[in-house]
């Protein structure tokens, strides 16, 4: 019984740390690809982060509906990616709602999906996981960090679109004619009904009888108050991203905290010289 609270424990801190960890370097990065690898690995350390607590069919159904819409999220990726010139960086976009108004429908759906607004099917796992972990008593540090790192979520989603296509032109090329061919689109739009529906189609078969939650007000009210601060947020830290001030934080969260460095580029650097 103690070896399962140890490693409950730790699994409890290996999963926030990953959520935070990946939140923060998403921020910081420009590569359209990693953005979305980056908030695939925060997901996964969600789903970790409801196993630690005992919720194993909770995580199960937010694997599923999470697959649904980071599909969506690839593929749209993808057609952007394919239309302005094979290009990921997000600083050469800009305005491609203009010429991907489809796409840019598509990816905001699953966008806010995956920020967990209600009735889209992020919010019914995401949201589930959430309150049900409010019921844990693991403490306030826990429930700090979970709520930080959703607002983690919603910030790096909001500055994404709005960098895609918000933000002013970066000046790369852009094809318009890509939603013009049904095989790419055609795809997209499927998947997009799908992050619509699948929420509760998938809901119910998994959970029949019904879940009664009490909290407090304050805890019912704290996801909606850390998005409206993440929000905040995206607005001061857009025009600090550029600056000369956040280059050593980007260059570090870039590396992913050395992360990639410590666990095998660093060995493989060793032994590739003494070769």
């Amino acid at each position: 019984f103690i070896l399962g609270e140890t490693c409950s424990a730790l699994l409890l801190f290996i999963s926030i740390m990953t959520m935070f960890m990946s939140g923060v370097v998403a921020i910081f990065e420009y590569d359209l690809k990693k953005i979305i690898a980056l908030s695939t690995l925060s997901q996964l350390g969600m789903m970790m982060f409801s196993i630690s607590l005992g919720l194993y069919e909770l995580a199960f159904f937010h694997l599923l509906t999470h697959a649904l819409f980071k599909a969506l999220l690839f593929l749209c990726a993808g057609i952007l990616i394919h239309g302005a010139g094979n290009t990921q960086d997000i600083r050469s976009f800009g305005g491609l709602s203009l010429n991907f108004p489809l796409i840019t429908v598509c990816m905001n759906l699953a966008n806010l999906s995956l920020c967990g607004v209600p009735f889209l099917a992020g919010f019914y796992s995401k949201d589930l996981i959430v309150e049900l972990a409010c019921q844990y008593s693991w403490g306030i540090f826990v429930l700090l960090m979970m709520f930080i790192c959703l607002s983690l979520t919603v910030l790096y989603s909001v500055r994404l679109t709005y960098l895609s296509f918000v933000g002013p032109y970066g000046g790369g090329t852009s094809i318009s004619v890509c939603e013009s061919d049904y095989s790419l689109v055609g795809p997209v739009v499927i998947l997009s009904f799908t992050s619509l529906v699948s929420g509760p189609i998938l809901s119910w078969p998994n959970f029949p009888a019904p879940v009664l939650i009490f909290l407090p007000v304050f805890l019912k009210w704290g996801a909606l108050f850390f998005v409206g601060v993440s929000l905040l947020v995206m607005l001061s830290l857009q025009g600090l991203t550029y600056s000369y001030k956040w280059g050593a934080v980007s260059k570090f969260s870039g590396l992913m905290w050395f992360l990639p460095w410590l666990t095998g580029q660093g060995f493989s650097m060793k032994t590739l010289k003494n070769a």
